[in-house]
């Protein structure tokens, strides 16, 4: 059974009367021990009388205030449990009250944020569903046209089986791209990888990329220039985790370049022990009003290109991931003569840092 509940107010009204009764009955007690004429007697116990009542009056017109103050808190917490997430009461009052209502105002503030979060989670958890079942769904439909072309022998001359199988091969590259980027991001999102970071040298990172893509620049005739500050930056990163903000900038810059352009990379040193690094392209460009947007997952920033022609849209967003998860920004601006330019800082490796990947490197020369 539960208990009867008493307003603020009216609980604070109940405790000054009990103490005022007990007051005056003390006083008045004291008053018939002192031998007091009945004139006196009447005259002091009138004036105690009043002195009680005024009291009464007052404390009641001081406790106004409070309940309004509580009762205002009750109901935004009410609005609240309505779904008007961020209502705020008026900070006024005693000093309590106060605090009280600031903590409140806090917490609203926060749920409403919350909420939102959770709210642009779920949309954003819809947007990759659907975006992931748009990009499986043209290779998967590519690669069952064609097996199925071969399969029942529509396909009789060898140049032309030879073009199917090249489809299919090419179509099975980007599903196992696509699932691995899905994996990647996955994994970045839950945090499983353990974060070891150790000194590595920039040049290497930069050198062996450009490498692994020797094929893609020479199929368009790109040209490649690498400017480095002497001597070269030692940085502290997870070495595979920078080759792959490496490359997934360089694979869009080679993707939206023009045959016979050029790609530049950029180094230099900052203040605050960190190296910022630079790729320029000469493709189109990025609208300023996609410049934020393009690191999202799934984002492309030309709308009308084929699907087919481009990328999934995670490179840059798992580029950016990752260069956050190395305490770095990322971002991207236009070249001085067109095309983008794409920049992200690391920070420098300390002194200790350089100085065991001097001793490492010696090892390796001395070995070899």
């Amino acid at each position: 059974m539960r208990g009867r509940t008493v307003k603020l107010r009216t609980y604070l009204l109940i405790s000054n009367a009990v103490s005022l009764g007990v007051i005056l009955a003390v006083l008045f007690y004291c008053y018939s021990r002192m031998l007091l004429s009945a004139p006196t007697f009447i005259w002091l116990g009138g004036a105690t009388l009043l002195a009680g009542v005024l009291s009464f009056v007052l404390h009641f017109a001081l406790i106004v205030p409070l309940a309004r103050a509580a009762n205002r808190i009750g109901e935004a917490s009410g609005k609240i449990a309505s779904g008007e997430l961020g209502t705020e009461v008026p900070i006024v009052g005693p000093a309590e009250f106060r605090l009280l209502a600031e903590r409140f105002n806090a917490m609203s503030r926060q749920l409403k944020a919350s909420f939102e979060n959770v709210t642009k989670s779920e949309s954003s958890r819809r947007e990759l569903v659907a975006n992931v079942a748009h990009d499986l769904r043209t290779p998967l439909a590519l690669l069952q046209s064609h097996s199925e072309a071969l399969l029942d022998g529509v396909v009789e001359d060898e140049t032309a089986r030879g073009g199917y199988l090249q489809v299919i091969r090419k179509e099975s590259i980007r599903l196992g791209r696509l699932v691995q980027d899905l994996f990647d991001l996955s994994k970045l999102d839950a945090g499983s990888d353990p974060f070891e970071p150790r000194p590595v040298a920039l040049e290497d990172v930069l050198i062996d990329t450009l490498n692994v893509y020797r094929p893609k620049l020479e199929e368009k005739n790109l040209e490649v220039v690498v400017k480095l500050p002497e001597p070269s930056p030692v940085v502290w990163g997870v070495e595979s985790e920078l080759r792959r903000i490496a490359a997934n900038l360089l694979d869009n810059a080679i993707r939206h370049s023009p045959n016979g352009g050029c790609i530049e990379w950029r180094a230099a040193i900052e203040e605050g022990g960190m190296v910022s690094i630079a790729l320029r392209d000469e493709g189109d460009g990025v609208p300023e009003a996609e410049r934020d947007r393009i690191f999202e997952r799934f984002y492309r920033s030309d709308r009308s290109r084929r699907r087919e022609g481009g990328g999934a849209g995670l490179g840059l967003s798992i580029a950016k991931t990752l260069t956050e998860r190395h305490g770095g920004e990322i971002g991207v601006a236009p070249a001085g003569d067109g095309g983008s330019e794409f920049r992200f800082t690391l920070k420098l490796a300390d002194a200790g840092g350089v100085t065991a990947l001097g001793r490492r490197r010696d090892a390796e020369d001395e070995g070899a």
